[in-house]
């Protein structure tokens, strides 16, 4: 079945707020939670909402789904997709249940800080000339992430025993009562951070925290095609996951130069050609310059300002498909602002002979005359 849009899923307009987006999300969950509502398809609604929230309240995610829609989470190509089930969404409803519901929001897993868990992922803005984004091209780039660190071995200390206040399950329960009835709650322990362990000694090279930011290079291979705005995915070589958990991933964000002569439309390329008065009147063939090359274009007699040619498959190949886009030469007439002695004369001889036999021309001077 296909997946709904987002923002329909939700209830909400494509420029909602962060806050509209939640308080969207509150009251579905609120709605539909399958410990509260009655409905057969409460549970389908309520991992629905789920997913929507997930994307639209992560501002990176957002961007990818307005621009690519679902795909941007197919797992197709470059633009790769997004773990929901790692998207802790508890947390929101602190306010209207004392953060309950921690088993369902993580899947059916007691949601805690000892399990493990994706590292965060990284966004990069990277800059491209005109021709790098077409043709595709190779780039070294440095990312700093956070490592493991190897002394403590993500730990964060030496010396590792059982929390005596949660026995190892990272975790508090307690029972609350709301106005749907009593819930058992449970809460990252505090005596441990919801590690489950506790240390004699603290990791000294990285401070208790586990993790050391470490400077990386790497070799991208940027695919031809891509345009302002995309998004291209390095899986894994993001922050370091948590607990035993999946390194996060880098996203490049493309930034294109423009060019002195073409201009891109999606994957269509547009040119102005100059072309003089008597080339326009009488017509010519002129040499084209493309993006493989120059052709031979021929301009038929009568030309005017604005008339467009076509050249077929003379455009930027799509850089999730192997079709090209077109390239279209836009003619310019250029009237001269200097003329010799000897243009002038032959423009003055020009102009006695019958150059205003023109409909347009006669239509104006008709209106004139009245």
């Amino acid at each position: 079945m296909d997946k709904r849009d987002y923002y329909e899923v939700l209830g909400v307009n494509k420029n909602a707020t962060l806050n509209e987006i939640k308080s969207a999300f509150r009251k579905l969950a609120k709605q539909y939670h399958p410990d509260v509502s009655k409905e057969a398809d409460a549970e389908a609604k309520f991992k629905e909402a789920q997913e929507a929230y997930a994307v639209l309240s992560d501002d990176e995610k957002r961007k990818q789904y307005d621009q690519f829609g679902h795909n941007a989470f197919s797992g197709n190509g470059g633009f790769q997709g997004f773990d929901f089930s790692d998207f802790d969404f508890s947390d929101i409803f602190g306010d209207l249940f004392g953060g309950g519901f921690g088993d369902f929001f993580s899947g059916g897993r007691t949601s805690n800080s000892n399990r493990a868990r994706k590292g965060r992922d990284s966004l990069m803005e990277m800059r491209l000339t005109f021709e790098e984004a077409v043709f595709g091209t190779k780039k070294t780039i440095k990312l700093n992430v956070a490592e493991n660190c190897d002394d403590c071995k993500g730990r964060g200390g030496h010396g590792e025993t059982t929390c005596a206040n949660c026995h190892g399950s990272g975790q508090v329960t307690t029972e609350q009562r709301t106005m749907f009835g009593a819930f058992m709650t449970r809460t990252p322990c505090g005596s441990c951070s919801g590690k489950g362990v506790t240390y004699d000694k603290k990791c000294s090279t990285c401070r208790g925290n586990g993790k050391k930011v470490e400077t990386k290079t790497i070799e991208v291979k940027i695919p031809a095609g891509v345009d302002n705005g995309n998004q291209l995915r390095i899986p894994g070589k993001g922050e370091a996951g948590i607990n035993g958990g999946p390194n996060g991933d880098v996203y490049l964000e493309f930034t294109v130069e423009s060019h002195p002569i073409f201009e891109r439309h999606g994957n269509d390329v547009y040119m102005e050609l100059p072309i003089t008065m008597a080339d326009a009147a009488l017509g010519t063939k002129v040499d084209i310059p493309t993006l493989t090359g120059n052709v031979k274009l021929s301009i038929p007699a009568g030309s005017q300002t604005n008339d467009k040619h076509r050249l077929k498959g003379k455009g930027i190949e799509d850089v999730n498909y192997r079709n090209k886009g077109d390239m279209y030469v836009i003619l310019n007439i250029v009237v001269p602002k200097k003329l010799t002695k000897e243009q002038k004369k032959l423009f003055e001889q020009l102009k006695k002979t019958n150059l205003d036999d023109d409909e347009q021309i006669k239509k104006v001077r008709k209106y004139l005359k009245t």
